[in-house]
């Protein structure tokens, strides 16, 4: 048996080499693979039935891992080792950032998709069009070309008082659509947590049976109310601005803008984007008694 280490040396800024020297892994072979290689699919029909993988990085690492698997059917033990800077995955699920290993088969089966520029992605944690977009860009530029540690918070609030100008907004919940103005972000979560600890929906299961996912709209903001609404997401306390906060679940969402901003998916982005599509299915649940699937 051999243990496989899927690393990404841009986790943590930079950091995530230096936090594997907490990773041990006793009595096992262990094969470093640097992620920003790429080639899941071939790695994956390489492997024995009881070889191991650990992905040992943050939100972006594991979402580069599921882009490069596709809808490969998965055979052996997937571990994740929280070695990022946000974990917002670790997070939802209660692990400790460069703790224990933990076992997320259960946690990539039947994730939800999004449909962009005519490609489908899977996504664990969440995606987002505006500010969110905006910010996730930004904290890649930042540590890609500058080399520096991109924060989140001070990118946000640049975006908030300068950068970022908001859309008008077409948003569908299973069928059901309304518009939108001064839109300021549009998501779709899978999981309670974005932007490294940001409960954005606070009401997100992703355990639940139902598969559903969150859609949340933030809009006819003026950047003042923005700023405030922001903040109190920290917490998700911003659920309670009903007027400026519009939350619905479901399994088919779509979102327009009517121009071109970033996307966020589980932090990595795609530009000039003015739609996407997500598809979230119920959860087939075993009936031992029965022997049937519900």
């Amino acid at each position: 048996m051999k243990y496989y280490i899927l690393f990404n040396p841009l986790a943590g800024s930079g950091s995530c080499k230096s936090k594997m020297d907490a990773l041990t892994i006793d009595g096992s072979d262990c094969v470093y693979y640097d992620v920003t290689d790429g080639g899941y699919g071939e790695l994956l029909k390489e492997l024995d039935t009881d070889d191991k993988i650990v992905i040992c990085g943050g939100d972006g690492t594991i979402n580069r891992f599921l882009r490069g698997i596709g809808d490969m059917e998965i055979k052996n033990d997937i571990l994740y080792f929280a070695a990022g800077s946000g974990n917002d995955f670790a997070h939802d699920i209660g692990a400790e950032p460069s703790g224990k290993p933990i076992l997320m088969n259960d946690y990539i089966k039947n994730l939800p998709w999004v449909t962009v520029k005519g490609k489908s992605y899977r996504f664990i944690n969440g995606i987002g069009l505006g500010i969110d977009g905006y910010c996730c860009h930004e904290v890649n530029r930042v540590r890609r070309q500058e080399n520096k540690k991109g924060n989140y918070a001070v990118i946000a609030l640049k975006g908030l008082f300068k950068y970022f100008t908001p859309v008008n907004a077409m948003v569908t919940v299973d069928g059901e659509t309304r518009s939108y103005k001064r839109t300021w972000m549009a998501l779709t979560m899978k999981g309670k947590y974005f932007g490294g600890g940001m409960k954005v929906a606070p009401d997100q299961d992703r355990s639940s049976g139902e598969g559903e996912v969150t859609a949340l709209v933030a809009h006819d903001l003026s950047r003042l109310r923005i700023l405030i609404l922001f903040v109190s997401i920290f917490k998700g306390n911003h659920t309670k601005y009903t007027k400026y906060v519009t939350i619905n679940k479901g399994h088919e969402i779509k979102v327009e803008f009517d121009r071109p901003t970033h996307l966020q998916i589980d932090g990595e982005t795609i530009s000039e984007v003015t739609s996407y599509t997500v598809t979230a299915k119920k959860r087939h649940l075993f009936n031992a008694e029965f022997g049937i699937k519900v």
